[in-house]
């Protein structure tokens, strides 16, 4: 399996009711996610499930790189992806996935870069990684998805991702 962990875009500071989960993608915001995910199709990702926060930055993120990708199945809201939840709860819930091939996740900060470490590290406090707003990492399970049994395989940031597109 291939985990790629991104962070959702730049986001408005606050919703029109002052509620953070209804906090949208700024247009410019959009418009990175769209050419980061025109770069992601450059690298030839494709992915069998897209899970994201419920929140509404993390589902424009990737309702935007889904429509990017064409093919993709539209995402799925993953309630352990919401900001604030544990690494390890997170990690439980993915291990419903676990047979699928290629899976992204887009979610929140710290959660997603404690995430990484844990899967790479089998401790989610040991490597202190810094998931830039519409960053993806990629992690591999060559033996399937376990803490502690991840390889990375890359880290970009929205803007090497952007890049990748022209």
């Amino acid at each position: 399996m291939t985990l790629y962990i991104m962070r959702h875009g730049t986001a408005e500071n606050a919703s029109s009711d002052g509620d953070d989960a209804k906090r949208r993608l700024t247009p410019s915001g959009k418009e990175k996610i769209r050419e980061a995910a025109n770069g992601m199709r450059a690298l030839r990702l494709a992915f069998d499930l897209i899970l994201t926060s419920p929140l509404v930055r993390a589902v424009e993120t990737a309702g935007t790189v889904a429509e990017a990708l064409g093919a993709v199945p539209a995402p799925e809201v993953l309630e352990a992806l919401a900001a604030g939840n544990a690494p390890a709860e997170l990690a439980t819930a993915l291990r419903h996935f676990r047979d699928r091939n290629d899976v992204l996740i887009v979610g929140h900060e710290p959660s997603l870069s404690r995430l990484a470490s844990l899967f790479l590290t089998g401790s989610a406090e040991a490597m202190r990684i810094r998931l830039k707003q519409g960053g993806c990492i990629a992690l591999e399970f060559p033996e399937g998805l376990a803490r502690g049994g991840a390889q990375l395989r890359w880290m970009l940031t929205q803007r090497q991702l952007r890049r990748m597109a022209k």
